[in-house]
């Protein structure tokens, strides 16, 4: 047993899946308050009412978070010393974005003071951003690194072999789990400017919108069971 719904199943029981699903109804949400503003006030002022809503959720999904950025440092911060260094900045920014998340998502929900909200989104959305920036540096790296190691082996194997194809297959494979994780870290960079530093272009509605659902999607992809 291992249909769609089998594996709907599984991908949903995880932590990143929900939150995936969630910020899908998010992102739609924006796009249909801005389509609907100015048509159907009372239509943009329920999707404004369910992207708050997803957006408190997501935070709340999110809680100890941060610890995942300090276990992949404390169990895996590389193979080479340029990888340790490029992965502490990057786990680094992210955990800083996580924990400070929970402070944004108490003074959103008003257990803490709702004037700490703007403070504690900007140093949360300045650590997303130094995270991904390291992220897709190390990306960038891998997927260079893999298509060398696919042209070596398309060199020294002269015949064609099941396990040449194997091997090739799985850089392949590799390498659009890695595109993923590009597109889905440099979407949530310009989320993460539009708080650091608010601007016509990463501020739009649409310009959210479209960036949140390509990270929403570019999870779904990474998180789908295979």
């Amino acid at each position: 047993m291992n249909d769609k719904v089998d594996k709907l199943v599984i991908f949903l029981a995880k932590r990143d899946g929900i939150d995936k699903l969630v910020k899908t109804f998010q992102y739609v949400s924006k796009l249909l308050v801005w389509h609907l503003e100015t048509t159907n006030p009372n239509a943009a002022h329920r999707a404004k009412q369910c992207e708050v809503a997803s957006g408190l959720s997501r935070k709340a999904f999110r809680a100890g978070r941060f610890l995942t950025g300090f276990n992949a440092l404390r169990r895996n911060p590389g193979p080479t010393p340029a990888f340790r260094v490029l992965s502490v900045f990057a786990n680094a920014g992210e955990m800083v974005y996580f924990f400070f998340d929970h402070f944004l998502w108490l003074s959103r929900t008003g257990v803490l003071d709702a004037n700490l909200a703007r403070r504690m989104s900007f140093i949360s959305a300045f650590g997303e951003s130094l995270g991904y920036v390291f992220f897709c540096v190390i990306e960038f790296i891998m997927i260079k690194e893999g298509i060398e190691q696919e042209i070596r082996i398309k060199k020294s194997l002269l015949s064609e072999s099941k396990e040449k194809g194997d091997e090739i297959n799985k850089i392949k494979a590799d390498r659009v789990m890695r595109l993923m994780a590009v597109a889905a870290n440099l979407a949530d960079l310009i989320i993460g400017l539009a708080d650091i530093e608010p601007n016509p272009f990463c501020n739009h509605a649409v310009t959210l919108g479209i960036s949140g659902l390509v990270s929403a999607w570019a999870g779904w992809y990474r998180n789908w069971p295979s």
